[in-house]
């Protein structure tokens, strides 16, 4: 399991860092830059994750191979980013495909540290929507997961399906797989359908503002 929960983590990290790592490009950022970018998305919900637990160091500082995965997601983006660009929609895809191993594997890892199962989920989802808000801040960018698109849902979903796994005794590695791709699936059918959650409006909409007349304007009109 921890090999298991290992390998998703890494590949989690990539996917994700390739999302960040093509924000970056498409801002015009520098080779650093892009490279700052892709590790924060990659690794910013596993390191909050693990600090909220107790896993000290945090997995992400602590094993070279999260910085690795990061780096090198950071350079292939950079240098051949046409190749990323011609997967449709290769941000989101990337995204949601991150957004999907890191919920589940973030839950694991709480069920594994004695949470319980309410606070794991929530955990989960956590570590799958702190990279790309962390993504986001630094492109000066709303946050996804802050506008109406089903995405911190997304992985509730994904995270939830842990859960019920792990309180019906179920093995944990084919919930987790199936966890992923439920919250992948919902990802992916709420960008192409345009599914979405409620939008705040307000009460009372102000009345339109008047432009003021100029004083030539007011001679013609007299």
């Amino acid at each position: 399991m921890h090999v298991f929960l290992l390998i998703l983590n890494l590949v989690g990290t990539f996917v994700f860092a390739i999302s960040g790592a093509a924000v970056g490009v498409q801002g015009e950022m520098d080779l650093f830059g892009v490279l700052v970018l892709s590790f924060a998305t990659g690794n910013a919900g596993g390191i909050i994750r693990d600090l909220i637990i107790g896993s000290l160091p945090p997995a992400a500082i602590a094993d070279w191979r999260y910085l690795g995965v990061s780096v090198l997601a950071g350079i292939v983006t950079f240098f051949w980013y046409p190749l990323v660009e011609r997967i449709r929609r290769p941000v989101l895809v990337f995204d949601a495909a991150g957004l999907a191993l890191f919920a589940v594997t973030g839950t694991q890892k709480a069920l594994v540290y004695g949470l319980n199962p309410v606070m794991s989920t929530l955990l989960g989802m956590l570590t799958g929507i702190g990279g790309g808000m962390t993504r986001d801040v630094l492109a000066m960018r709303i946050p996804v997961v802050l506008r109406e698109d089903i995405y911190a849902v997304a992985a509730l979903a994904g995270a939830a399906t842990v859960v019920v796994g792990y309180a019906l005794h179920l093995p944990p590695a084919p919930m987790m797989l199936a966890g992923a791709a439920s919250c992948f699936a919902l990802r992916l059918m709420a960008m192409l359908r345009g599914w979405h959650l409620p939008v705040a409006r307000s009460a009372q909409r102000p009345a339109p503002v008047k432009p003021i007349e100029s004083e030539k304007e007011k001679l013609e009109k007299s």
